[in-house]
């Protein structure tokens, strides 16, 4: 029985990166590609309205990417996140120096 316990244990702790939320702010192009319903294609037009268009204000913005409609977002729903705004121009501007 406890050897089971340390299996659980385990498995929770070695899943939670499997849970993350992604920034699509921030995300790369490979980060893009691991969420569900999103694929090369998809990944490239999401980096390309971002560095058109700016940042994402919200989750339901990536909406108006060409390619995502509403299952699209149906699915992302709980694995993105725009995160705090002002935080995320602050890391963008200085990854671009």
């Amino acid at each position: 029985m406890k050897g089971l316990l340390i299996y659980a244990v385990l498995l929770l702790v070695f899943s939670g990166p499997a849970f993350a939320v992604v920034n699509i702010n921030t995300a790369t192009h490979a980060e893009l590609e691991a969420l569900q319903g999103i694929g090369p294609a998809k990944a490239k037009a999401i980096v390309e309205h971002r560095e058109k268009n700016g940042m994402f204000a919200s989750t339901e913005s990536l909406i108006e990417v060409d390619g995502i409609g509403q299952g699209t977002m149906k699915q992302l729903e709980s694995s993105i996140t725009v995160g705090n705004i002002v935080d995320t121009e602050t890391t963008a501007a200085m990854t671009k120096q």
